[in-house]
Order: C-alpha cells, then structure tokens, then sequence
C-alpha cells in the first residue's frame, strides 16, 4: 500500500529531504511575519465587528464606547507584546509559554498552559477559515451557500501547503498577508483624506438601517457589564501572538532578536489597523446586530432572514472605495485569503508544541517526528481533523465559535508572565552586575504588568463569556489535561518497568535450554528454508510442528516427511475444531509450564509478496497467531520470508521509480548532496 500511494504523495508533498537540510527550512524575518503573525493581523478582519455585535445589544447608542474599547485592547496589546519580547529572550528554545511555566511554576501549570495552548490553535484554525468563508461569501454566493463545505476544503487545502514543509508555505502565505496589510493601510489614509481633507461623507451599506435593542435603558452595572463583555470579544485581535514566541527555533539567526524584531511589528501593524477600522466603522455610520434578521430595521421594519450581514471590514471598504471599485475587490480578495492562512500561525504553533509535549511524554511519540518535508505532519494532521470537527459542529458560524475562543490564550499568557517574574526573581538572586541587574530589573516590572493586565482580562474573559460557550474551551482543555497526563503516566509506567537491573537479574541471565519449532503446513521451499534456518542456531531441541485439521492432508504430509527422510521430528497436534492457533498457543504454553527457565523459538514461514492485494491472500494465519504469541512469556517468534516472484517485481518497480527524474530535473541540474567523509587510511 505504501507504494500505492508513494506517486501521488510526491505530487501533492514534495520530495522528501535530507535531515541535514533541516537549516535551509528556517526563516527569515520578511517570511517570518506572514508565517507567525498572519493570525493577529488578520484578526482586525472581524475583531471590530465583535466589538459592534456586543455593543449593538443596548442600541447604536452604545457604539459611542468604541474607541474606548479600542484604547483598552491597544494598551493590552502593547502590553502583552512588550512582555513577550522578554520571553523570546530568556527562552529561545521554541517552548514559549509551556517552556516558561513548566520551568518556574511546576509540571501541573506547564501542563494546563499546553492545553489551553492547544485547544487556542484549534479555534484559531476553525474561526479564521470560518470567517475566511464569510468574507468570501459576501462576493461570491455559492461559498456562503456550502459554508461547511467550504471551510472543510480549505482546511484541506492549507494541511496539504503545510505538509509541504514550513518555508516553502510561508512563501505562499507572504503575498496574500502582505497586500491585505497593504489594502488596510490604504484604505485607513484614503478613508482619513475623504473625511478630513476632502470633507466628504462616506456611508456604509448600513448607515440607513436602525437597531432594534435586545436590552432598553441599560445603566449601571448592566452597562459596565456590556463593555466588559465587548471589550473581552476585541481582545481577539491579540490571539496568536504567543506564537512567535513558541516559533523561535525556526528563525534565522539571531533567533531571538529576530523574534523580538518580528513580535514589535507584528503589534504595531496589528494595532493601526484595528484602531484604523474602528475609527472609519465609527465614521461611515456601520452598523451590526447579534440577530440581523430581526433587529436591524430598514424603514422601520426588520430586515428578515434573508439579509446577510457582512463584515464590518467589507462595508467600510465599500463606503471608503465604492463598491464596484477595483481597490474594494483587491480588499475584500485579500481579507478572505488572510483569513484562511492566518490559521497558518495555528499549523506552526500546534504541530511545534506538540513535539515539544511529546518529547516530554505527554503526547505520543510520533508527534516528535518529522515528516518527508521536515514538518511535524503527524501534529499538522491532528491538527487539521480536530478543526474540522469544530467546523462542522458549529455550522462554520465564527460568531459561534468566537465565543469559544480567547480563553485559552488568556490562561497561557496570564501563567506564561507569572512564570517570567518567577524567572528574574531567581536570576536576580544570583546575578551581581549592576547593568545586567538593571535589565532583569526593567524586564520584571514588564513581566509583572503584564501578569496583571492579562490575569484581569481573563477573569473578565471567563465572568462574560461563561455561558455564551466559553465553558466548551475550558472542557476541552480538562480533556487534553486529563489526556497528556495519562499519557506521560503510562510512559513513565512502561519506562520503570523496562528499565534494566544493575546487577544479575532473570532477564540477563541465560535461558536453562532453547526449544525451537517450526511450523509447517506443507512441505514446500519456505518449509525446508525455515528448518534449514532453524538448525543454523543450534538449539537444544528442534522439533516441526503441523495442526491436523484434514486426516488425508496429515496422512499425506507424514508420507512425504518420511519419503523425504527430513531429520528433524514432525509432531501432529489434533484440531477437531479446525483451528489453527489455540492448538500452537496450548502447545506452546505447555513446554514452558513444563520447564518455566527454557526458552521456546517459534519459526513461522512466510511468503513475501509485491501486490497489495496479494497481502490479503497470504500469511493471515501467521500474522494471528504471531499477534497471540506477543502475550506468552518466554517465546521468541521468527518470521523466515521466502519471496515470491511478484516481490521481485515490485522491487525492480521501486528501482524504477528511484530513478525517475521529473520533468524538468535535466534542465535543473543534479542535487548536490554531501558525500560521506573518507575512512581514514591509517597512513601518518
């Protein structure tokens, strides 16, 4: 089956690399931003529309708090970018905010920080590629039509890019993120000069319609209660930003300044564009609605279900640029396509993470692995199936599943910056010089800041979004917790139980004697090259062994046994139930009752063959019964492989496809791969 399927993993993955051209994969700054950052700057796509959605529940009167909104999120994200330039420089390594609260705050916060992490990437994939649908829906019907659908196949798709290896993905991902950067920043200065300058009036498709408020005459704790609960939706602007932090290994060198470099950007992008986009909804009138279909009205009456409300993005782009306008297709082109690669800053987060867990023994072992491209595809993988799930449960509504979202982040920064003041505490104990004291000292004041902004947001996030689906995040990481630490528990388990003796003990000490068998069904070549292999280790006792299932093929057997005066003794175990394996099994565990010191060789012919369907025709008994000889102690199964003239096919098939050279190679040139060093000649 492998070979089935090795043509057509080419094509769509690539050729596989060498582990020592793991370098050539690591990034460069102006590749970097795209890759990590593409999800905070792609937020500014539908965090201001949050913000609008929650106010809009007291009336468009509520809309007047919004820039303050804004400034609350600008502090935090300033905040939270500032403290973690302090992470990226005491930990490079690439573990980010599990490395930093499993070192300074114990395995049980390191661990918590892992799943909130982990379950953050998964609505990280499952709200951009959601929303990413939505913005595309606005332009093209069939999309918003076939919303799961749609979602489904570009996660589908951006597993594929992924699979293809970090760099060459970050290729394909700088353009889009760039001209939708792009796109923002010209529509924020054309939207300034239209309204300062030129004095002109820009409406947004909305401006007409008017609120209807689920909740008349809030005041009070109820009012400051609604802020806290828009305030907590524009905070998804700051999502993935931990990213670059747990990315560090796949920067150019310095690593680390180069991280702190690409964090510092990515924040002051971020920031503009969504104070941008605020403050033009603000100007063009936008407005938004929890339940379109009934509380926005057009001429006093509701809209109905047939409206369809898009973005906040889309009606300012359109109020800025016209809606027919080449530069309002290039935005609204761009949004859609940013959105869908900024789960990109997910697919390098989770698969990295996960390696690092299961380095650790929290996760399985495959996760640490490296794929054919040098990418984590096992965790891309799991990855992508678990946010297909999320899509497909939540109708790929990111309304929905947002409010499922930034709880998780808001645990691990909030840990992530305790764990850093924990940090300089302890190096400040031992470092005696003033200037390095002063730094340590200036990075804790940060660190110390941000523990307390984000601790607060989070109980803000957890007191507002509780019950609008946040407690479906918070299942979700008691789920991977309670998962990771069973999974370390059985490999510590398996570790004590494995581990080798210092001294003497039964599994170093030679078996008394060695009874082999060899299993015979008929006496043909894999037969007799079974027993010739057999007699080659010299055991105590040699014996062949056939199951009589049909009296006249057992009676033929002996005769030609006999006939063939084959010296070595042929034993005849009964089956009146025609099964093969218990019979093996009963004998087996006899001969070690018997004599409980001796080892008992189990010899099993095979027949070795080229087709994949010729695999369900042969060898299914042994492969039963090898399978029930795994549980009996003190037995060693052999299999001895005779291969058939198919295989040999199969390899001069597989030789073949070695040597093809795709099209284009000649013209290319040979790949130059390093040659092995010389043996030394032992020549002074």
């Amino acid at each position: 089956m492998s070979k089935l399927t090795d043509v057509p993993k080419r094509i769509l993955i690539g050729r596989a690399l060498r582990s020592d051209r793991l370098g050539e994969t690591l990034l460069p700054k102006r590749i970097a931003l795209p890759v990590f950052a593409s999800d905070p700057l792609s937020s500014v796509a539908y965090a201001p529309g949050e913000v609008l959605l929650v106010l809009s529940i007291a009336g468009v009167s509520a809309y007047q708090y919004s820039p303050w909104i804004a400034l609350a999120v600008v502090v935090l994200m300033f905040t939270v970018v500032a403290s973690y330039r302090q992470n990226v420089h005491a930990y490079p390594s690439g573990g980010g905010d599990y490395e930093v609260a499993n070192t300074n705050l114990g395995p049980q916060a390191g661990l918590t920080v892992a799943s909130a992490l982990l379950v953050d990437y998964v609505l990280t994939v499952a709200v951009s590629i959601s929303s990413g649908v939505e913005n595309l829906g606005s332009a093209v019907h069939f999309v918003i039509e076939h919303k799961v659908l749609s979602a489904i196949v570009m996660i589908l798709l951006l597993t594929l890019m992924n699979l293809r290896g970090v760099k060459e993905s970050g290729k394909l991902f700088a353009i889009p993120t760039y001209v939708f950067v792009a796109a923002v920043f010209i529509m924020i200065a054309w939207g300034a000069w239209k309204g300062i300058v030129l004095d002109e009036t820009m409406s947004a498709p909305t401006a007409d319609f008017e609120i209807e408020p689920e909740q008349k005459g809030l005041a009070g704790f109820a009012m400051v209660f609604l802020l806290l609960r828009a305030f907590s939706s524009g905070c998804a602007a700051l999502t993935g930003v931990e990213a670059i932090s747990n990315g560090v290994p796949a920067f150019r060198k310095p690593k680390s300044k180069n991280a702190a470099s690409t964090l510092a950007l990515m924040g002051g992008l971020a920031v503009t564009m969504f104070c941008g986009i605020i403050g033009l909804a603000m100007a063009t009138d936008v407005r938004m609605a929890e339940n379109p279909a009934v509380d926005l009205l057009h001429n006093g009456v509701p809209v109905g279900p047939e409206y369809v409300q898009d973005p906040v993005i889309s009606q300012v782009g359109e109020a800025v640029f016209g809606g027919d306008s080449i530069l309002f297709l290039l935005l609204a082109t761009a949004t859609a396509l940013v959105l869908f690669l900024a789960a990109n800053t997910a697919y390098n987060g989770f698969p990295l993470l996960g390696s690092i867990l299961a380095q650790d023994r929290y996760l399985p072992r495959q996760l640490h692995t490296r794929g054919d491209r040098l990418a984590f595809s096992n965790g891309i993988v799991l990855l992508a199936g678990a946010a297909i799930l999320l899509v497909w449960i939540y109708d790929a509504d990111s309304t929905k599943l947002i409010q499922l979202y930034i709880v998780g982040v808001f645990v691990s920064f909030t840990l992530s910056q305790i764990g850093m003041v924990r940090h300089w505490n302890r190096h400040l104990k031992t470092e005696h010089d003033v200037a390095a004291r002063r730094r340590m000292h200036r990075s804790r004041a940060i660190n110390t800041f941000g523990a307390f902004f984000t601790g607060m947001v989070l109980v803000i996030v957890l007191a507002t979004k509780f019950t609008h689906g946040a407690w479906v995040a918070l299942l979700g990481m008691v789920i991977f917790y309670g998962t990771m630490t069973a999974i370390r528990k059985h490999y510590d388990r398996v570790s004590a139980e494995i581990a080798a003796a210092e001294g003497p003990s039964d599994d170093s000490v030679r078996p008394s004697r060695v009874h082999s068998i060899v299993l015979v069904s008929k006496v043909h070549k894999p037969t007799l090259r079974a027993l010739a292999f057999a007699k080659l280790t010299r055991s105590d006792t040699l014996e062949a062994v056939s199951i009589s299932v049909d009296p006249a093929e057992t009676k033929a057997l002996r005769e030609e046994w006999d006939r063939r005066g084959i010296n070595v003794p042929l034993k005849i175990l009964d089956s009146p139930y025609r099964e093969i394996t218990r019979p093996v099994i009963e004998y087996v565990k006899g001969l070690r009752s018997e004599n409980p010191r001796d080892a008992v060789s189990v010899y099993i012919p095979e027949y070795v063959v080229g087709r994949w369907w010729e695999h369900l025709l042969h060898n299914q008994s042994a492969l039963r019964l090898k399978g029930r000889l795994l549980f009996t102690p003190g037995v060693m199964v052999t299999s001895v492989p005779y291969q058939l003239e198919s295989s040999e096919l199969a390899k001069r098939r597989a030789k073949k496809r070695q040597d093809w050279n795709a099209p284009g190679s000649v013209r290319r040139g040979p790949v130059d791969t390093p040659r092995p060093p010389k043996a030394p000649t032992g020549k002074g």
